[in-house]
């Protein structure tokens, strides 16, 4: 089986690193693991991408197409951003997986309200602002890396995340929460019953609190038939804060698969 893993927002491929070392300790074999960088975050931004919800799924709709038919369907495991578009792909082309695993599944709720960063940078020039000192060229990196530790990232993954962030990351960001604004989610998440083609599993960090609730978390993964692995204590980058418990949990439910 090939694993996939998708990340978010303002993430590069590094934020998987202690999974990958985890994953290969559980059994998984290192080369039957592929990280997607989505466009903009970690990758090139084509001119002609429009950087929307709908857009990233289609792009990694078109990037599984490619691994499907060389080697099959795939486990897809998205996070944050990577986590809606694993959602979008679930719902709309679930002959491309085996399996989703997904821990962003409460923003698809109908009452589910974007956390405070998203609405900043979904506010004209207040989210200019924003990016320009977080991606600009004049920023002061420790005070980024700063930011992500302070929000639960381990500091040796912030500093190689931080790294890999620039100008192009920023447009992407404001381009994609702007487009995104609710209803946006919330017409998309009437669609979740689709995403139970395929056997699902909803990541529950219970001290993660940008994705929606505990009940909008448990009532949208009734929806989309997911199992739910909760993780007590755990944050919003549950993969890098204990990836050994993070890999029990993605092993045993491929196994169950």
């Amino acid at each position: 089986m090939t694993i996939v893993l998708v990340h978010g927002n303002p993430e590069t491929p590094a934020v998987w690193e202690p999974l990958l070392g985890a994953l290969e300790r559980a059994g998984v074999p290192s080369g039957s693991v592929v990280r997607l960088s989505p466009p903009g975050f970690g990758a090139p931004l084509p001119d002609d991408f429009a950087a929307t919800p709908e857009a990233y799924r289609d792009w990694l709709i078109g990037e599984l197409a490619a691994i499907v038919a060389a080697d099959g369907p795939v486990d897809l495991v998205g996070h944050d951003l990577g986590g809606s578009h694993t959602i979008r792909v679930a719902m709309a082309r679930p002959d491309l997986l085996r399996s989703w695993v997904s821990d962003t599944l409460g923003a698809f709720e109908p009452d589910y309200a974007w956390h405070e960063l998203a609405q900043r940078w979904q506010t004209p020039g207040v989210g200019e602002a924003d990016v320009a000192e977080r991606f600009g060229p004049g920023r002061d990196v420790d005070a980024v890396v700063a930011l992500l530790v302070g929000r639960g990232m381990p500091e040796t993954v912030a500093k190689a995340v931080v790294a890999g962030q620039d100008e192009v990351m920023g447009r992407a960001i404001l381009t994609h929460y702007r487009s995104a604004v609710q209803p946006v989610m919330a017409e998309a998440g009437v669609h979740l019953p689709d995403a139970a083609r395929r056997p699902g599993l909803a990541v529950l960090a219970t001290a993660d609190h940008v994705v929606g609730h505990d009940a909008q978390r448990r009532r949208a993964a009734a929806r989309a038939g997911a199992r739910i692995a909760e993780l007590e204590g755990l944050g919003h980058w549950w993969m890098a804060q204990d990836p050994e418990q993070a890999a029990r949990v993605l092993v045993d439910f491929w196994r169950s698969v």
